[in-house]
């Protein structure tokens, strides 16, 4: 994804789930300039999708958001982010288990910091999960970008069976949920 990127533009790193996932939904996200799938928070260099799967990295799989704050802040990428993942799941998304699925914020400044644990106390105060979150907050390692292939998945293989049984639904409840955040609206 290639919108231009304001001079004052931040970066979100969040895990929840596979990859392809968030990647789907923030592209679609008014104010998002660029959306980047790969790697976060473990401890092997420049780490492969193979050596991530094999949970031989302590890496997450994440998304790199880079955003205009002047048009959506941080808080409502963060409210994105707990609408289309479960947070209450430690290390796995439905089927997908394992510790590169779990639900992480890799905060990039301490302002992020105090934004995201505000934004989870109102998640978490707002009764919308059966359970409480279990989603990690962390300063940004460094990130690792993903391999070609796993950029903008869904829009390249609509027909695959994990886009249509997994990453489709999700897109389908952000478009109703954040239907006014959309980069294009239907008309």
């Amino acid at each position: 994804m290639t919108d231009p990127v304001s001079r004052n533009s931040e970066t979100a790193i969040l895990g929840g789930g596979c990859f392809w996932c968030l990647d789907a939904v923030y592209r679609n996200l008014e104010g998002v300039a660029s959306v980047v799938s790969g790697y976060a928070g473990g401890t092997v260099p420049n780490p492969t999708y193979e050596q991530v799967c094999g949970k031989r990295t302590g890496h997450a799989e994440v998304v790199k958001v880079d955003f205009d704050p002047a048009v959506i802040s941080y808080a409502d990428i963060l409210r994105v982010f707990f609408t289309i993942h479960d947070p209450t799941t430690k290390d796995r998304q439905g089927a997908d288990v394992g510790p590169q699925y779990r639900s992480v914020i890799f905060a990039t400044s301490p302002e992020q910091e105090r934004v995201a644990r505000e934004v989870m106390a109102e998640v978490a105060e707002a009764g919308l999960y059966p359970a409480p979150l279990v989603t990690e907050l962390a300063p940004a390692p460094e990130f690792w970008p993903g391999e070609a292939e796993h950029q903008d998945y869904f829009a390249r293989t609509p027909w695959s069976g994990y886009c249509r049984a997994v990453i489709a639904p999700k897109v389908t409840k952000f478009r109703k949920s954040f239907a006014h955040r959309l980069k294009e609206r239907a008309a």
